[in-house]
């Protein structure tokens, strides 16, 4: 069979295969939420302030066991024009949330910024008193509630193992090589 009778075919073939796939725009129809393994989802609160990748920390020894305490970690992002305040974190899952101090969550979020809970220098939220035990990719529903947007409840996602990266391959100077 001569090269171009095959190519007739299988150029057809291509034609349909990109007509057929670009029909549909499968990227624009949403499909089912895959459960597990990743952080929670932004979550609005009202049309300006919405919480932002809320999870837990990832347990020392991989599991949170029954009575032990976890910190919460999210942001908030406040793109209107009036100051808020996180007020509370309450839930089924644990007895009560407390700040950096050991008293109640209390965490300015300013106009037209961002506010990194957990994060280096920032404020802290822990659930303390855990009612079951949490391994990574488990969840417990968390409501957050503020001074002004109300509350939202989202679920708090235990955070994967942090992985140690691999050393990049450290190539030898050519001034130190001592070969001939």
């Amino acid at each position: 069979m001569p090269r171009t009778a095959l190519a007739a075919p299988v150029a057809a073939a291509a034609l349909v295969l990109a007509c057929g796939c670009s029909a549909e725009q499968p990227l624009s129809v949403p499909g089912p939420e895959v459960s597990g393994g990743a952080i929670g989802p932004d979550e609005a609160v009202t049309g300006d302030l919405s919480v932002l990748q809320v999870q837990l920390e990832y347990p020392l020894d991989g599991v949170y066991e029954e009575g032990e305490d976890a910190r919460l970690f999210l942001g908030i992002a406040n793109s209107g024009g009036t100051d808020d305040e996180l007020v509370d974190v309450t839930g089924p899952g644990f007895a009560d949330a407390v700040d950096d101090d050991g008293g109640d969550v209390d965490v300015p979020v300013p106009a037209n910024d961002n506010v990194y809970v957990g994060a280096e220098g920032a404020p802290t939220i822990t659930l303390v008193d855990l009612e079951r035990p949490l391994r990574s990719s488990q969840s417990l529903p968390v409501t957050l509630v503020f001074r002004e947007a109300g509350e939202v409840t989202v679920e708090a996602m235990v955070s994967a193992e942090r992985q140690t990266p691999a050393p990049p391959f450290d190539f030898p100077d050519p001034a130190e090589d001592v070969s001939p």
